[in-house]
């Protein structure tokens, strides 16, 4: 099962297990993280789970889909290199060691 890390605003950091076919916003959710509100319930409808993904990873995650660029647009201080939103990352085996921080606040 992949091990995703979430780090908080604050720096605290939760390494938790993923089941393959879940996304990143469900893994937070399901293991009570701290940050991740997902207002939406992961229709890509808001941008409250937004997260910046570690600068190693930004490269290997699939790219982001117009839907959730137009999204990004009313996350918090959204980075054009690092934000997603969690509830577009399907879990894989590829994402294991995936590492995301949350932003500040979400919006």
């Amino acid at each position: 099962m992949p091990k995703i890390t979430y780090i908080e605003h604050g720096g605290k950091e939760h390494v938790v297990d993923v089941p393959v076919g879940l996304t990143v916003m469900e893994g937070a959710r399901d293991n009570g993280i701290p940050g991740i509100e997902a207002d939406c319930g992961g229709a890509c409808a808001c941008s409250t789970c937004h997260v910046y993904v570690a600068k190693d990873w930004a490269e290997k995650l699939p790219p982001v889909d117009p839907m959730e660029e137009d999204m990004l647009d009313f996350a918090f201080e959204p980075d054009p290199e690092r934000s997603r939103l969690t509830c577009q990352l399907k879990v894989t085996e590829a994402l294991d060691g995936l590492v995301v921080q949350m932003p500040a606040k979400q919006i």
